[in-house]
């Protein structure tokens, strides 16, 4: 399998913001110990509003529910993929992150829904899947799996930050990658934004009208998991809501306000991340169009060069990437990194479903 140099694979993300299912289609071409890509294909097939609803709340259901839920995940997945998929014939494997239901590894536990074997047999190609898994078990965070990619295909940057339903940083320091997330993001914006009737908030037009609240600013700068200074870190939905939601609701203040404070918190805490001076910071994910977010970035770090890439790679990055680990999973070589998620060894992390 090694002799094989040219890998045509489709990458499939779902992230916490719940925006939908990442489609991307992809070649990509191994050569003289590099690797590197051609988007082939895109695209994001929203969930409907029940959809959404059910990904919202599964982390509350009883496990037996979870099941079920899993099973009719992998249904919908394939129909998303099959609709997607021009040429099967020429698809040598769906690489498929599914979507994080739990991730709580300080009790060695991540499920993430959409990596059952079904899901292979209903569109009838090798599935590479649940790639968290396999980290946790071994000590790790199971997060975040991006960072290897970073390297291996996006190495000429400083930095690389993905704003998407949290913001995670990736950077070389020394022989080692190290990655870790920084702070929430679109997830928390978001539901600030559908107070206004709007899924998200265009451009950061709303956070703009809005004032930054010095005491709610200083509040969430001081909760905990800022204090915890080296990786590895990850945040998911429980945090949000059992640390973050308290403090943001214990203020009496406008969604304006509170949205223009989120996203200066936000930008002060990645200003934080990034200690090279004069870097090139490369930015993809949903916050990468959020205009104000990206003005107040310059203003916390104003010696950084920021680097905003096509929509292409702005929002198809991460599927972009689990395409690529789910060949390095098919090829039997490390795609997960000990430096990156505190797991004992670098390992090949992945279930392979093959027909």
């Amino acid at each position: 399998m090694l002799e094989q140099n040219r890998y045509r694979a489709i990458g499939v993300m779902s992230g916490t913001s719940l925006d939908g299912v990442d489609l991307c289609e992809v070649d990509f071409f191994y050569h003289q110990n590099n690797w590197s890509y051609k988007i082939l294909k895109t695209q994001t097939i929203s969930y409907e509003s029940e959809w959404k609803k059910n990904l919202e709340h599964a982390h509350k259901l009883p496990k037996k529910n979870i099941k079920i839920l899993d099973e009719k995940y992998c249904k919908l997945l394939s129909q998303f993929i099959l609709k997607f998929m021009d040429k099967p014939d020429e698809i040598d494997m769906v690489c498929s992150h599914g979507h994080t239901i739990r991730h709580q590894p300080e009790k060695g536990w991540t499920y993430q829904i959409g990596n059952l074997e079904i899901l292979s047999q209903l569109i009838q190609k090798t599935v590479v899947c649940d790639f968290r898994t396999a980290d946790v078990a071994l000590g790790g965070q199971g997060a975040p799996l991006v960072p290897i990619g970073d390297e291996l295909l996006f190495g000429d940057y400083d930095y690389c930050l993905n704003i998407g339903g949290f913001v995670n940083i990736s950077y070389q320091q020394g022989n080692d990658r190290l990655a870790y997330d920084i702070c929430p993001a679109n997830k928390i914006l978001n539901l600030y934004a559908e107070k206004f009737g709007v899924e998200y908030d265009d451009k950061g037009k709303i956070a703009f009208q809005g004032l930054c609240q010095q005491d709610l600013f200083a509040q969430l700068n001081a909760l905990d998991f800022y204090k915890k200074t080296t990786p590895p870190k990850s945040l998911g939905v429980e945090w949000l809501e059992k640390e973050l939601l308290p403090e943001i609701e214990s203020f009496k203040i406008s969604n304006e306000d509170i949205l223009n404070t989120l996203t200066h918190h936000i930008a002060y805490q990645i200003s934080k991340a990034l200690k090279v001076r004069n870097a090139q910071v490369l930015i993809t994910g949903g916050g990468a169009y959020h205009d104000y977010l990206i003005e107040c970035l310059k203003k916390y770090a104003s010696d950084i060069e920021i680097h905003i890439p096509n929509p292409k790679i702005i929002d198809y990055k991460e599927a972009l990437i689990f395409g690529l680990l789910g060949v390095l999973r098919y090829r039997g070589e490390n795609n997960v990194l000990k430096s990156v998620t505190g797991a004992k060894k670098d390992h090949s992390s992945g279930k392979v479903f093959k027909l």
